[in-house]
């Protein structure tokens, strides 16, 4: 399909940010309305409409480092196969290939058959897991954490600046960070679930202790999006009760301009990287 062809693809604004959370809600994800304000005014979110009603987005974020974050891909149910996420995503690759951007995203199986052609290199991969919780929450665990050791520990993962995602991420009502031991994680609201991650540690022992503290102190469903290369971490988690939902390919479009020191155990979602 010719990019001209079909409805016009449209930049939204913060106004759009509600009709953005009934797409994402649809599609049963786990983002809030705040998600969806981080996109709106830090990011630029591609949308395409049918009269009033909005079915389609994707959303480039800018990071540092000549980085960017491509997500909320999403398109409802009855405008599916009829290319709309091929047009959005090209817009988001058009947009960051101007600003010399190079673009990662984290796709789901289905989604990484339709990067793949695209020019997307496959990176690394995730599981997401998830703890449905039953009994009564303990006291959560004491902790001196700040954001200026999350922050650090994640430019060290990732070799990206997130100061401003994660500062704004760990200020809303229900966030906290947590750290013991050399582990330090965020904790956060989802719309049907909190979410660890991102979670720093030096090995599994304390990344695993970490999250059984954090999981004491929750009365609802927990979400992690944990690394699959630390499989002592995976393991200790689905020993103790956790799931495994579903996959994640991370991929990168473009060269890589960042090189971690160090691998984590669970990222920040799939939306943030």
């Amino acid at each position: 399909m010719d990019a001209t062809d079909g409805p016009p693809i449209l930049k939204l604004g913060v106004d759009d940010a509600i009709a953005g959370l009934v797409l994402s809600t649809e599609a049963q994800w786990n983002q809030t309305e705040e998600d969806w304000r981080v996109f709106l005014r830090d990011g630029v979110v591609f949308g395409i409409r049918d009269g009033m009603r909005l079915v389609a987005t994707a959303a480039l974020l800018p990071y540092s480092g000549n980085n960017a974050w491509i997500s909320m891909v999403l398109v409802s149910g009855t405008h599916r196969r009829r290319g709309l996420a091929t047009r959005l995503v090209d817009a988001c690759l058009e947009t960051a290939r101007k600003n010399g951007l190079t673009s990662w995203l984290d796709a789901t199986p289905d989604g990484a058959a339709v990067y793949g052609p695209l020019g997307f290199t496959p990176t690394l991969q995730l599981r997401r897991l998830k703890l449905v919780k039953s009994g009564r929450a303990e006291a959560p665990p004491p902790s001196s954490a700040t954001i200026d050791a999350l922050r650090a520990r994640d430019r060290r993962a990732t070799g990206i600046d997130r100061t401003a995602l994660l500062s704004a991420i760990a200020l809303r009502s229900g966030s906290r960070i947590v750290a013991a031991h050399g582990a330090i994680a965020l904790i956060r609201d989802g719309r049907t679930a909190r979410h660890i991650g991102p979670l720093f540690a030096n090995n599994a022992a304390p990344a695993l202790a970490l999250v059984h503290a954090i999981a004491r102190s929750e009365t609802g469903p927990i979400l992690i999006d944990a690394v699959a290369s630390q499989a002592a971490f995976l393991d200790g988690l689905t020993a103790s009760g956790w799931t495994i939902e579903r996959p994640f390919q991370r991929m990168r479009f473009g060269l890589a301009t960042t090189a971690a020191k160090e691998t984590p155990f669970a990222v920040a979602g799939p939306e943030f990287g």
